[in-house]
C-alpha cells in the first residue's frame, strides 16, 4: 500500500481520487471546494490544509489542476509540494499545462531528490468515474514502471509518449485536433439542417464516409444532440488548451490555421456566456446563429 496524495478534486479529479482510494492507498487530499474534500474524507481520505502537508505525508502526489498557473502555485508557492517533497518521492501532474513549465518544474523536483512524470488524460468525466481514462505521459521509464500500479486505477489505456513534457505535447496536439473536429462537426451539421436536411439523413450518409470521427460517433451523439451541455469538458478549459496548442506550434515555427479558427470560436462561445458549459455548446453558439435547432429524433 502506498501513500498517494492527491490535490485537485474537480469534475475529472473526483472520481480519479477515488479510485485511488478504493484500489487499497491511504489518500491525503486537498482542493479549495470543501464539499468536493468532504466526499472524499467521509469515504476514508485524510484531508490536509496545504500542498506541503500533503507531499509530507505521501509517497506519491498527485495534481489535477486547471492551468500553469495553479500548478505553479501548488508545487512552487509558499507552503507548496517542492517545500514537503521527500527524497525519492514521485510528483506526478495530471493537469494539462504546456510542455516548457513540466519541464521546469521537473529541473526543480530533481533537485530535491525526488522524480516527476507528466500524465494528462483523455476520454470524458464518465470515463474517470470508471477509471478507465487514456493516460498520456511523459518521463523516464523505470519511474513510470514505480507508479504505474497507481496509474493502472485511473487508466486503461497507459501510453508513455516520451520523456518529461512529452504527455503535455500530446495531450495539447490530441485536444486541438478534438476541438477543430467538433467545429467543423457542428458546422455542417447546422449547414444541413439550415438547407432542409434531417439530422438522421446526415448521420446515415456521414457514418458512410471519410467525414465520420467520433466526435459525431461519441461526445456530440451523448451529449449535445441530446440537448445535454452540461459540464462535462468545459468551454474555458478547451479554450485553454487550444490556447497552449497554438503557442506552442508557435514556438515551433508552425503554421495552424485550422487550429486558430477553432481557437476562435471557442473564444465566440466564452464571450457569449458559455465558459462553464460542455464544449459541444459551440452547437447551441451555431445553432442561435442559424436559428435551427440540432438534435437526435430520440431526444
Amino acid at each position: 500500500m502506498t501513500s498517494v496524495g492527491f490535490i485537485g478534486l474537480g469534475t475529472m479529479g473526483g472520481p480519479m481520487a477515488r479510485n485511488v482510494l478504493k484500489g487499497g492507498h491511504e489518500l491525503v487530499v486537498l482542493d479549495i471546494n470543501q464539499a468536493a474534500v468532504a466526499k472524499l474524507t467521509g469515504e476514508g481520505a485524510k484531508a490536509a490544509a496545504s500542498p506541503k502537508e500533503v507531499a509530507e505525508a505521501c509517497d506519491v502526489i498527485i495534481t489535477m489542476l486547471p492551468d500553469a498557473p495553479d500548478v505553479e502555485r501548488a508545487v512552487l508557492g509558499s507552503g507548496g509540494i517542492l517545500e514537503g517533497l521527500r527524497p525519492g518521492g514521485v510528483y506526478i501532474d495530471m493537469s494539462t499545462i504546456d510542455p516548457a513549465t513540466t519541464q521546469r518544474i521537473g529541473r526543480m523536483v530533481a533537485e530535491k531528490g525526488a522524480g516527476m512524470i507528466d500524465s494528462p488524460v483523455g476520454k470524458t468525466a464518465e470515463h474517470a468515474v470508471a477509471g478507465t481514462l487514456t493516460l498520456m505521459i511523459g518521463g523516464d521509464e523505470s519511474l513510470i514502471e514505480r507508479v504505474r500500479p497507481i496509474l493502472g486505477l485511473m487508466g486503461s489505456d497507459l501510453i508513455r509518449c516520451g520523456d518529461l513534457g512529452a504527455g503535455q505535447a500530446m495531450k495539447l496536439i490530441n485536444n486541438l485536433l478534438a476541438s477543430i473536429l467538433l467545429e467543423a462537426s457542428v458546422e455542417a451539421l447546422v449547414s444541413g439542417v439550415k438547407v432542409g436536411l434531417t439530422l438522421d439523413t446526415m448521420i446515415s450518409v456521414l457514418k458512410t464516409t471519410m467525414a465520420w470521427n467520433n466526435q459525431l460517433a461519441i461526445a456530440m451523439h451523448n451529449r449535445a444532440l441530446k440537448g445535454d451541455f452540461a459540464p462535462g469538458f468545459m468551454v474555458k478549459l478547451a479554450h485553454k488548451d487550444c490556447r497552449l496548442a497554438m503557442s506552442m506550434n508557435e514556438g515551433l515555427g508552425l503554421k495552424a490555421p485550422v487550429g486558430a479558427a477553432a481557437l476562435a470560436a471557442l473564444q465566440e462561445a466564452l464571450d457569449d456566456g458559455l465558459g462553464t458549459n460542455d464544449v459541444g455548446s459551440l452547437l447551441r453558439l451555431r445553432e442561435k446563429a442559424a436559428g435551427v435547432t440540432v438534435r437526435l429524433s430520440q431526444a
